[in-house]
């Protein structure tokens, strides 16, 4: 029997909540300054783990040097004078103490490991490059560093403070789920797991990971739903007797294919654009439908996969099979102008989500 949990991941806007102008720009510095011991770090971590994994290889030492990666105190052969875990995270938090919070540098010591421990093999092998963390990367953290989380009537956001910065939330007209979850979590009825801190293009976001119960609904194991995936009709379902076609293709392509050229178009006149300012300025009118195209694209297969799973939910099939995708694929891959226009992947990994949160068995063909 699987999790009857799922984590979800929201990105939400966050302002610092302090009267001056000169308060929250030294609080912005202190969340910058936060970014890049944490990139610092970051880089030494996977270092050192390297080294440690790798020591073995070192053939040109001599040979009464021990090499096992483990506590001397708990291995006479061992190497080291701590646990592995806490050979990195000392290194780091000596080097940082008092420049970044303790919380921050544990939990991204944990995250490193966990996942150099997964791709350990590869870069025995050497089929994988060990990871590279840039200065503009997201900071980890865990519900130590939100204390305070209340909802703000006065200001219309949720408030708390991260660590020693106050915080609110910046939800503007929020038609998705992040109000409802910051209810749920206010009230303690859903968990926050450990999240990150983004600054980016000015902006400050909280990539919260929130873990909820998965819906309960009556489905019937036996019961199978098919659906097909095409870029003539985006998905149809059958379900028994019962069959549905979701969308088509004059709903869909049509009306990207409409911004595409509208783009196309913007792009042209950009060389007659008024100059100064640079780039940014004369591609503003390109850049615009370029994200008009991703977000109706995003909004389309949404809508999609949402009338997917209502569909199997309302016909209680508890098992859900797409068909023959691999081939359609394959088919795409040597279409150049279907592969440009095909987002069956993106849509593949909604309907993934939304039946795994609705406790469908998924399957694909």
């Amino acid at each position: 029997m699987g999790k009857d949990t799922l984590k979800l991941t929201r990105k939400i806007q966050l302002l610092v909540d302090l009267p001056t102008k000169a308060e929250r720009k030294e609080a912005l510095d202190k969340l910058y300054q936060w970014r890049n011991r944490s990139f610092k770090a970051a880089n030494l971590i996977v270092s050192h783990l390297y080294v440690q994994e790798m020591i073995q290889e070192f053939f040109y030492l001599t040979e009464g040097i021990k090499y096992k990666l483990a506590d001397e105190k708990k291995d006479e052969a061992g190497i080291l004078n701590r646990s592995r875990m806490n050979t990195t995270y000392r290194v780091v938090s000596d080097r940082y103490k008092g420049e970044i919070p303790t919380n921050i540098l544990g939990n991204l010591n944990n995250t490193i490991i966990s996942s150099f421990i997964k791709n350990r093999q590869e870069y025995w092998k050497g089929e994988r490059s060990l990871m590279n963390f840039k200065k503009d990367m997201a900071f980890p953290f865990d519900m130590e560093g939100i204390k305070g989380l209340t909802y703000n009537e006065e200001k219309k956001a949720f408030c708390f403070r991260f660590f020693s910065i106050p915080m609110k939330t910046y939800l503007g007209k929020d038609f998705s789920d992040k109000h409802k979850l910051l209810e749920r979590l206010v009230k303690g009825e859903t968990k926050l797991c450990a999240s990150h801190i983004q600054l980016k293009k000015g902006k400050t976001y909280l990539l919260g990971v929130f873990e909820i119960e998965k819906e309960r609904h009556t489905l019937k194991p036996n019961m199978i739903a098919e659906a097909s995936l095409s870029l003539e009709y985006p998905i149809i379902v059958k379900a028994g007797k019962s069959k549905l076609t979701i969308g088509n293709r004059e709903e869909f392509l049509y009306r990207r294919l409409a911004i595409q050229a509208a783009r196309k178009r913007a792009q042209d006149g950009a060389t007659f654009s008024k100059s100064g300012k640079g780039h940014k300025r004369k591609t503003k009118a390109v850049q615009r439908f370029y994200d008009l195209e991703k977000n109706y694209v995003s909004n389309r297969l949404h809508l999609y996969s949402r009338k997917l799973i209502d569909f199997c939910v309302k016909h209680q099939a508890g098992t859900l099979i797409l068909l023959n995708q691999e081939d359609k694929i394959e088919i795409a891959k040597k279409e150049e102008f279907v592969l440009r226009n095909w987002s069956y992947y993106e849509l593949m990994t909604k309907i993934k989500y939304k039946a795994e949160k609705a406790g469908i068995e998924l399957i694909t063909d």
